[in-house]
C-alpha cells in the first residue's frame, strides 16, 4: 500500500538508531510522561553521565519523543526489551524510525533492497550521496538542501542503517550489506500494529513497511500463515485477495504472547 509521506527532513542528524539510548529511555518511560518530564527523568537518572544535557534534549526531544512517544509505542517496547534478542528489537525500533523519517524508509526500499536483490553485497556513501540528490531535485523536500546538508543526509542514512544491523559498522566509503532475517516477532508485531490503525487486511498485507525487511505482498502473506499455525491469527488466501481473523483485540495481549514465546 503507498502511503502518502511528509517531505524529507534532516532530523536523523540529531540521532541515528541510538539503540542503547533507546533501551536506557524506556527504562525510564511511564505511562502518561511528558517529553518535558522524561528529559527531566534522563538528567536525573545517572545513565547519560558523557551526553551534555543539550545533547540529551535533543535525543528525547527530536529522536525519541516522535519514535516512540507520539506513536506510544514505548509502553510495548520497554515491555519486549527484556524478552527478546538485540537483533529483533531493532527491528521494531527501525519500524518506528522509519515511520518518524520517511527518506530512511524510501532509502532502505529504493536503494538498499534494490542493490541486495541486484547480486552487490556493498553499499557506497556514493549510493546514498545519488538517492538524496536526486530526492533534492524531485522536489522531496521543503526547500533546496545544499550540497553540503545532501553529504550530511547521506551519512546519517548509511549510519542509522549500520545501527540496525543492515550494513556493517566501519566508517569507510564502501559498507558491506547484512541483510536481516526478519523475526517472527517482529511480524506478529507490526501486522497487529498495522491492524489496529484501522487498516483493513488486504492494506495490513501490502503496507510499505514491510518493505523495509525486504517482505514483498507474497512474502508477508507467507509469514501470516506460519503465525497461523500458532493459533496467533487465521488467513484465508484467494488469489490476490486475503481475509484474516485477529485473534487478539489489544497490543497489550500481542506482547504478552510475544514475551512468552
Amino acid at each position: 500500500m503507498q502511503q502518502v509521506l511528509p517531505p524529507y527532513t534532516t532530523q536523523l542528524g540529531a540521532g541515528l538508531g541510538l539503540v542503547e539510548e533507546t533501551k536506557l529511555l524506556l527504562s525510564l518511560y511511564e505511562l502518561g510522561i511528558s517529553t518535558a518530564d522524561l528529559y527531566d527523568k534522563a538528567l536525573d537518572s545517572g545513565l547519560f553521565p558523557l551526553v551534555s544535557a543539550r545533547r540529551l534534549r535533543n535525543i528525547v526531544v527530536e529522536c525519541f519523543a516522535p519514535r516512540y512517544l507520539k506513536t506510544q509505542a514505548a509502553e510495548y517496547l520497554q515491555l519486549l526489551v527484556p524478552h527478546l534478542p538485540s537483533a529483533a528489537i531493532n527491528q521494531l525500533f527501525l519500524f518506528y524510525t522509519a515511520q518518524a523519517n520517511s527518506i530512511l524508509q524510501d532509502f532502505i526500499h529504493e536503494v538498499y533492497w534494490a542493490r541486495y536483490t541486484s547480486g552487490r553485497n556493498t553499499l557506497s556513501a556514493e549510493d546514498a550521496k545519488d538517492f538524496v540528490a536526486h530526492a533534492v531535485r524531485e522536489g522531496k523536500t521543503q526547500k533546496p538542501w545544499s550540497d553540503s546538508t545532501i553529504q550530511r543526509v547521506s551519512s546519517y542514512l548509511l549510519g542509522c542503517c549500520a545501527d540496525y544491523g543492515l550494513l556493517s559498522a566501519n566508517r569507510s566509503t564502501q559498507r558491506t550489506i547484512q541483510p536481516m532475517r526478519v523475526y517472527d516477532s517482529t511480524v506478529l508485531y507490526l501486522a497487529y500494529q498495522l491492524h489496529f490503525s484501522g487498516l483493513g487486511d488486504n492494506a495490513v498485507i501490502q503496507h510499505d513497511s514491510w518493505g523495509l525487511f525486504g517482505l514483498e505482498t507474497a512474502d508477508v502473506r507467507e509469514a501470516f500463515k506460519r503465525l497461523a499455525k500458532n493459533n496467533w491469527m487465521i488467513v484465508q488466501s484467494a488469489g490476490d485477495v486475503t481475509r484474516i481473523s485477529w485473534s487478539f483485540k489489544t497490543m497489550k495481549e500481542v506482547v504478552d504472547v510475544i514475551t512468552q514465546n
